[in-house]
């Protein structure tokens, strides 16, 4: 045990200056890093949103909302299946009633085929805790030629996962646009989504960036019947009145769009040289294109609506087919409006509508204050650790403490390479560690005593806490990895912090404990020659 070949005592020095090296910017604010030359490592560990401040939204999506829009598709589905199947069945009515979509059929011989196209509907979905598969849609018989669609609890719950894991995708391709790499965008529970922002104390632009939805669409107007006329003698099936985005007018739109949002290639801001006003510039990719070339070429000198969530920024005239496939859309922007805008056209549109339920934001003098103190708190833990060990174990306790050293020096530099974001309760789980580097510590000098009270030779007794204590710190390290485990996939946020600070501190414990102290010991006992059957050992 206390025998170091040449590579082994090599690979633990290097362990431990590449320990030193790395942590070192942590020591240096991030203006001096740079000024370092380029073969020094310049990573520093990134300070979560209680240390240096920032930005914490907590956002809900209206799940109401959703299942309204989620049986309207449902209900478009259902018509073109039927429409489209071989031979066509036409249906006499297909609309939403409740939560459910009721088809009436025209002929009562049509039952039997429109149940099996209906149910081409119905998506599987496997249960892997009860291993049983459950549907997503029931798809009933009624009374009469009547078909009813529901979607099934699993169904509901399947699309709301999909949707809330499709909006954190969408709002963290947002704000990276903003050029941040430390912001986070996790889920909450079913239906919310937790936004942090570090360092960002105005959440204005963010809060704008984020909250719309930008799903554009471009629909047909109606040729002959405005949304008041529609009012009073009834809205036509497959037409919705939307408000204007400008003033109070509103329009008679076909429902389904022409072109939708997500057949955008590109969206940038742009300044019109004629009219001086800010317009967004867009082009289509190649489905799209098409589509929009079909539609403008076919309706040359009639409106078409320009839709923004549900509402319409405009409505011009088709004066010529629009073959390229690009075009502009005024809506009275400013240069921010226009951007921000463009950012969330290009970061594709969000399937549901995000409301803030919560807000919070901390300021840096406060995460100034909690740094200071947990670096007092550190510093105070740590002499105090020290003071003790060196106190009880003499010579071998001076070597604890350097093996303390390197242990926070690697956890520093793990932190930094990796770059896990520091939280202030990481700060305490770094503390916590060193308490525990002590204890392995402890467990191999008192192993060491016991020995040299059995009456064994210094040498024997060393080699022997050294072998003997490993068993035994492994298994307490094991047994807090698993805690540490636990909470960090059980908890979040904070509690993840503790979790990760506490796991990479176990590993360096162990490291600097078993490896560290052992090859100083024997550095030791080298210098001892000679004494052999004599040597006092100093604990």
């Amino acid at each position: 045990m206390l025998h170091f070949t040449r590579w082994k005592v090599i690979a633990i020095l290097a362990t431990c200056i590449a320990g030193l090296l790395f942590s070192l910017p942590n020591f240096f604010s991030k203006e001096q890093v740079e000024q370092w030359p380029g073969f020094m490592p310049k990573a520093q560990i990134p300070l979560g949103l209680d240390l240096q401040g920032g930005a914490h939204l907590l956002m809900a999506m209206d799940s109401d909302r959703l299942k309204v829009e989620w049986t309207r598709s449902l209900r478009d589905q259902a018509r073109s299946v039927l429409i489209n199947a071989t031979p066509k069945i036409f249906p006499e009515q297909v609309s939403v009633v409740g939560s459910s979509v009721q088809v009436r059929l025209q002929k009562p011989e049509d039952m039997d085929a429109a149940l099996r196209e209906l149910r081409k509907l119905i998506e599987e979905t496997s249960n892997p805790v009860l291993g049983t598969n459950a549907t997503s849609l029931d798809v009933v018989r009624g009374d009469g030629n009547v078909i009813t669609l529901t979607y099934t609890p699993a169904g509901i719950k399947k699309k709301l996962t999909d949707t809330a894991n499709a909006s954190i995708e969408t709002l963290n391709r947002r704000i990276n646009s903003l050029g941040t790499a430390e912001s986070t965008v996790t889920r909450q529970g079913e239906d919310r989504v937790l936004i942090q922002y570090p360092g960002l104390q105005d959440t204005t632009e963010l809060k704008a960036l984020l909250q719309g939805t930008a799903k554009l669409t471009f629909h047909d107007v109606h040729p002959t019947m405005t949304a008041d006329e529609a009012q009073q003698a009834g809205v036509p099936t497959g037409f919705r009145i939307f408000p204007s985005e400008r003033d109070d007018g509103r329009y008679l739109l076909k429902e389904t769009p022409v072109v939708d949002g997500d057949q955008l290639a590109s969206a940038q801001p742009e300044l019109n040289q004629q009219t001086g006003e800010w317009v967004l510039a867009f082009r289509f990719k190649q489905i799209g294109a098409r589509d929009f070339s079909r539609y403008t070429q076919a309706n040359v000198g009639r409106p078409f609506a320009i839709v923004l969530d549900d509402k319409v920024l405009s409505a011009p005239v088709i004066r010529e087919a629009i073959t390229q496939g690009n075009g502009q859309i005024s809506g009275g922007f400013t240069a921010g409006s226009a951007n921000t805008l463009a950012v969330q056209l290009r970061s594709g549109a969000l399937p549901a509508k995000l409301t803030i339920v919560q807000e919070s934001t901390v300021g840096p003098s406060l995460g100034a204050d909690s740094v200071a103190a947990g670096k007092l708190a550190a510093i105070v833990g740590g002499l105090a650790t020290a003071a003790m060990v060196i106190f009880a174990y003499g010579t071998f306790g001076i070597f604890a403490v350097i093996a303390l050293l390197v242990n926070g020096f690697l956890i520093a530099a793990l932190m930094s390479a990796i770059g896990i974001t520091l939280t202030l309760p990481g700060i305490a789980g770094f503390v916590l560690t060193i308490g525990m580097a002590v204890d392995a510590n402890v467990l191999i000098y008192e192993r060491i005593r016991e020995e040299l009270r059995a009456g064994k030779t210094a040498i024997s007794a060393i080699e022997a806490g050294f072998s003997r204590a490993l068993v035994t710190i492994v298994d307490s390290q094991l047994t807090t990895l698993v805690a540490a485990l636990l909470m960090f996939g059980l908890g979040s946020g904070p509690v993840r912090g503790f979790a990760v600070t506490l796991s990479i501190g176990i590993f360096t414990s162990v490291f600097t404990a078993v490896t560290v102290t052992r090859l100083l010991v024997a550095w030791w006992l080298s210098q001892q020659k000679g004494k052999a059957a004599r040597i006092a050992v100093p604990i």
